[in-house]
């Protein structure tokens, strides 16, 4: 499998492609990474170093490689945080230039607006440009439960409303919308759920709550669960691949006691997860 990443990148730990590439490789897919930003670090230390690329790098990597002759054999494009709107369209021309090569490309939109409790963190104009351009062109969208509110217009407080926002995010154009994390009333307290939503129905993993806030853990469930769904065409077996291995690896960053995704040292996590979620169907 041949993957395109177009997403930020940083140095010193796990978030973006830094995230996504090395699981997917690790998987056996061949992943062509296009980074957004090179950053030292992720912006939540509060000091880093680097820059932010525009768009007119983003077509010139992404022409550098067109003109491999490689677009036919590429099954699929995931994106991720956008410095810019402008970024933005330079990604989804790639992504119609893949699809008119291979029809049967797929295009995965983790829609990166915001999160619980930190609000919006994005430019202005980037969350509109998800809402109005990313997210309808695209086959499967991975927001959190923050940007899932945030692209719905529908608040999430229960499970039913939550299946109204999915509604709502289908009604946009996705076919497949996974929500890496949510919690409602049906939550316990010690859980957290994992939500994919498709044609078949819904199902839901729930796996423990982990006692830390792992950053790039949801570009690292984007990039396995669109690798998986690829693979098999199942979004529910998809789901409890990806949810079982990053639980894995978070796990084990707990025990650890480590700031960043020991996406390394658990990497065995990525292939065969020590203990596997099961998805169960959800109204």
């Amino acid at each position: 499998m041949n993957l395109l990443s177009i997403q930020s990148h940083v140095a010193y730990g796990h978030v973006g492609n830094a995230a996504a590439t090395f699981p997917l490789q690790r998987l056996g897919c061949e992943v062509w990474p296009i980074h957004t930003v090179q950053f030292s670090n992720h912006t939540g230390y509060g000091q880093w170093g680097g820059e932010m690329f525009d768009a007119r790098m983003i077509r010139d990597v992404a022409d550098g490689i067109f003109a491999r002759g490689v677009l036919a054999s590429c099954d699929g494009v995931l994106s991720g945080y956008l410095g810019s709107a402008a970024i933005g369209e330079a990604i989804l021309d790639a992504v119609a230039r893949v699809r008119d090569a291979n029809p049967a490309a797929q295009y995965c939109c983790d829609p990166v607006i915001g999160d619980v409790g930190r609000g919006v963190f994005v430019r202005p104009g980037v969350a509109d440009f998800m809402r109005d351009r990313a997210v309808p062109a695209a086959d499967v969208v991975t927001p959190n439960q923050f940007e899932l509110e945030q692209l719905s217009g529908v608040a999430t407080p229960t499970l039913a409303a939550a299946g109204a926002a999915l509604d709502a995010v289908h009604a946009m154009g996705p076919r497949t919308v996974v929500v890496t994390s949510l919690r409602t009333d049906d939550t316990p307290d010690h859980a957290i759920d994992l939500v994919v939503s498709h044609a078949a129905g819904r199902h839901r993993v729930r796996t423990p709550l982990l006692p830390l806030a792992a950053n790039g853990a949801g570009d690292a469930i984007a990039a396995l669960f669109f690798f998986h769904h690829l693979r098999t065409g199942a979004p529910a077996e998809a789901l409890s691949h990806a949810a079982s291995a990053i639980f894995g690896v978070l796990r084990k960053t707990a025990e650890a006691g480590s700031p960043e995704m020991l996406l390394i040292d658990a990497q065995e996590e990525l292939v065969a997860p020590s203990q596997v979620f099961a998805a169960e169907p959800v109204d």
